[in-house]
């Protein structure tokens, strides 16, 4: 597995390539201390498994870079490494196609687990702490603090919803493991050669079966599911390289 690793901090590159190099005989760990040189190493060869982006770069906001490289570098999943660890900043990134969000407090061994859970095609958003901060509406009716505030309500219960209990049909597990790629809903039906009305509906499904109202609300409640439920397995839509 090939991994960049994009930090402006020298130590903390250090730091974190120690750590991903951990998870296996065959990763590679590349660094790059801005987006300049992200860039242009990604210009150079895209063929990378895994980025880790900082959101605090030298010479650009790390959103508008994580926006950048989800438009150009589909393929390649972003996790965000950040010092922050605010719930407006862990919805952003999500929103903009993010597929963790690890705060650089967390433990080595949180580190590990949410990149395993990437690969093996899940979402990894840390424990949200509720307040009056949000992101605003990221998505037309998605407010942030009342939609954790379920999140947390369920969480408590013993009863929780898991993945496998919501009683998605094979072909809405699809639309969601696609969905959580952030794809819209044109190239989702281009991939499961079905019409866009009928991915519409697949979609409304999906999202009255998680109890949400928007895609950004479906990405939090599948990441705080797989995270809560002991990291069950999320729709799978991307081969597993980790062991």
């Amino acid at each position: 597995m090939k991994v960049l690793l994009v930090d402006d901090h020298p130590l903390i590159r250090s730091a974190l390539k120690s750590v991903i190099e951990g998870l296996g005989d065959d990763v590679t760990v590349v660094g790059a201390g801005s987006a300049r040189e992200t860039r242009e190493m990604l210009s150079a060869n895209s063929d990378y498994d895994l980025l880790l982006l900082d959101l605090q770069l030298g010479d650009a906001n790390g959103f508008d870079l994580l926006v950048e490289l989800r438009a150009t570098y589909p393929s390649v999943p972003v996790v965000v490494v950040s010092a922050s660890d605010r719930t407006s900043d862990v919805i952003r990134a999500v929103d903009l196609g993010a597929m963790g969000f690890v705060p650089k407090r967390a433990s080595n061994e949180t580190l590990a687990e949410a990149l395993r859970l990437v690969m093996q095609g899940g979402i990894y958003v840390p424990p949200m702490t509720l307040g009056s901060e949000s992101a605003g509406p990221v998505e037309e009716g998605d407010t942030a603090p009342g939609f954790l505030a379920v999140v947390r309500e369920q969480s408590d219960e013993p009863s929780a919803p898991t993945l496998k209990s919501i009683g998605l049909t094979p072909r809405q597990t699809d639309v969601l493991g696609l969905l959580l790629q952030g794809k819209p809903n044109k190239l989702i039906a281009r991939e499961l050669n079905l019409s866009v009305e009928t991915v519409k509906d697949h979609v409304a499904a999906v999202l009255r079966a998680l109890n949400v109202s928007s895609r950004t609300q479906a990405v939090l409640a599948v990441g705080q599911m797989t995270r809560e439920q002991g990291g069950e397995n999320p729709p799978a839509w991307r081969p597993s390289t980790l062991r």
